[in-house]
């Protein structure tokens, strides 16, 4: 029996911080940490409707060319993702999720506005340590990995496939020089760089770190577009680059649902 204390409940019967029940989310799941960005992504819907807002979580449910889709805004950073995960994966127990994000290159030759692949995770945000030994691997699940690989290769978007640096913060934690505050490890982006890591960003391996762990058939993976370089200092958040990310989202649901179904 789960005590209403371990999974809340509000006065409406909607889990605590994403204000949704079971029914309310589709199979397929498209995340984002930005509540502005899942409003986006929902406008690409037909049919969507509000199922939950509350804080900085919104969820929408619509279709997508006649498939069934929600779209999660999570908000900034992995405890925010995971607590987001878990209460959805109570609402809808076989999600495919996709994060669709933004981040920062860390290889020479990336383009503001290419799209990355997340194959592995570097788990350097420490919330998954809560789920899962710090020395566990994880990697996007190989049906939503080749499903974005095939998107993107047929929408011709410039895109990288490869290893992912997942940290807590932005700043100090992605080796920012800010004035004002201490940076521990000033040699991070030299060190991830050497190691061929294409990029940072903040909840990536929440996702695949809870569908590998948990008990429910999840499945996850993503893809992040280029706002900045890191290596030769350039930056841009021009909506267009996240726009690419959420057609080659789209476009990799349509094919998993060919293959897999809801």
């Amino acid at each position: 029996m789960t005590f209403a204390c371990d999974l809340p409940v509000n006065s409406q019967g909607r889990f605590y911080h994403i204000d949704c029940r079971p029914g309310d989310l589709a199979p397929y799941v498209l995340a984002c940490a930005n509540p502005g960005r899942a409003h986006l992504i929902a406008d690409f819907l037909q049919e969507s409707e509000l199922k939950g807002k509350n804080r900085e979580y919104v969820v929408y449910t619509g279709t997508y060319k006649g498939i069934p889709v929600s779209v999660m805004g999570t908000g900034i950073g992995a405890p925010a993702a995971a607590i987001a995960i878990v209460e959805a994966a109570q609402c809808q127990p076989n999600a495919t999720f996709i994060r669709v994000g933004t981040c920062g290159a860390l290889q020479p030759g990336i383009g503001l506005g290419d799209l990355i692949l997340t194959d592995e995770c570097i788990r350097e945000e420490h919330t998954t340590e809560h789920y899962a030994h710090p020395d566990l691997v994880v990697r996007a699940h190989p049906d939503v990995l080749g499903a974005l690989e095939t998107a993107v290769e047929e929408l011709r978007l410039l895109h990288h496939t490869g290893t992912t640096c997942t940290t807590s913060d932005f700043y100090a934690g992605q080796a920012r020089r800010i004035d004002g505050f201490p940076l521990r490890d000033p040699n991070k982006i030299e060190r991830l760089r050497s190691l061929g890591v294409l990029n940072f960003e903040m909840e990536m391996s929440v996702f695949l770190t809870l569908a590998a762990v948990s008990s429910y058939e999840l499945k996850a993976g993503g893809v992040t577009a280029v706002l900045c370089n890191r290596i030769d200092g350039s930056w841009s958040d021009s909506e267009d680059f996240e726009v690419r990310c959420v057609k080659a989202a789209l476009k990799a649901v349509e094919i998993l649902y060919a293959t897999h179904g809801a």
